[in-house]
């Protein structure tokens, strides 16, 4: 595929700067969003090849420290600036043999190798970060490289658009149409820091439940419906058992409950209400019951649709059975009567 030029005709002045995209800033490099600080305005590229590599882009001299070069006239330094001028240009010619019309590098590009490039019409993004040209080389289906010599054997990515979009006041390069199209960035906005860090915190755990659904496919109603069923459970066997381990039993029911109650106090319905409504379902054999909090009411959960993990279910209740169980013991070690002391017969 021939390169495509990304500028206007008689527009050599402008090309080296404009031709700069910089910078990768981690987090928002999915593959699908990449953040850079310098891009071409309404800078639009169709079905791209991407080179994605991580590569020295200088004079590729070899460094020997301590050693000196010493000339007598300006012209052989001006020769020797030459000399690695040619060598940072067989380099460029190396890359562009690629047929590619977008490359993107791990380390530094500068001013000369920029200005070959926006020449022959080929963005050239720089300084990207390490993980995120590993997530681009994921998603768009090619592989980092780091010699140029076989073209042949290199495997390239590919997407359908790059184009520069504006989020709030961050300009982003936005790859669209990526081989692996299951890859995506979200991006996250609010009015303040808290919202976003709050926002981000509920995207982690979201994702790692989708995660522990994955290692383990089981799934529970959810909607409090677990938790009603669980709670029954346990109150009917406090029922059956004598001594003081029933009061525990009945407390641990009690605390199952409260999972409900919290999914109504959050949507802001009458929670004291929806669980007496809860309870009475499962007490008449309805185990499928649960919270509908779009209506406000109680619904079947199986014909909404609405599951937990497994998983994460059964690690929420060992961790707050361990932290209640923590926390009792501290309290006896508090309320523990203090330890004599013994009189020192042997002082310093």
């Amino acid at each position: 595929m021939a390169p495509v030029n990304i500028f206007r005709q008689g527009a050599d002045e402008e090309k080296a700067e404009t031709a700069r995209l910089s910078s990768f800033i981690g987090a928002i490099a999915i593959g699908d969003l990449v953040k850079s600080t310098l891009g071409p305005k309404g800078m639009r590229l169709e079905n791209v090849n991407i080179l994605i590599s991580n590569t020295g882009m200088d004079t590729d001299k070899i460094k020997i420290f301590g050693s000196r070069v010493r000339v007598d006239s300006t012209a052989k330094v001006a020769e020797i600036e030459m000399a690695e001028k040619e060598k940072m240009k067989e380099k460029v010619e190396r890359i562009l043999k690629h047929g590619i019309n977008c490359f993107i590098n791990r380390q530094l590009i500068y001013n000369y190798p920029e200005q070959l490039f926006a020449a022959a019409g080929v963005m050239a993004i720089e300084h990207a970060d390490f993980s995120g040209v590993e997530r681009l080389a994921l998603v768009t289906g090619g592989e980092i490289t780091s010699t140029f010599d076989h073209p042949e054997l290199v495997k390239l990515g590919h997407c359908k658009l790059i184009e520069e979009v504006m989020i709030g006041e961050d300009t982003l390069i936005h790859f669209s149409g990526v081989a692996m199209g299951e890859a995506c960035t979200v991006v996250l906005r609010g009015a303040t820091q808290q919202i976003l860090d709050e926002a981000e915190r509920s995207l982690h755990d979201a994702l790692c439940v989708l995660a522990q659904t994955v290692k383990e496919t089981r799934t529970v109603y959810g909607g409090g419906c677990s938790e009603m069923l669980m709670a029954k459970v346990v109150t009917d066997l406090a029922l059956r058992t004598p001594g003081k381990e029933a009061v525990a039993m009945e407390s641990f029911a009690k605390a199952l409950r409260m999972l409900p109650t919290i999914i109504a106090d959050n949507a802001g319905y009458d929670s004291a209400d929806l669980v007496a409504q809860l309870r009475a379902a499962h007490q008449e054999g309805k185990t499928t019951m649960g919270l509908n909090m779009n209506q406000g009411t109680i619904g079947d959960m199986s014909e909404m649709g609405v599951t937990e993990s497994f998983q994460v279910k059964r690690q929420v209740l060992l961790s707050a059975a361990e932290a209640a169980e923590m926390i009792l013991r501290v309290d006896n070690i508090i309320k523990a009567a203090p330890r004599k002391r013994v009189p020192d017969h042997h002082p310093c």
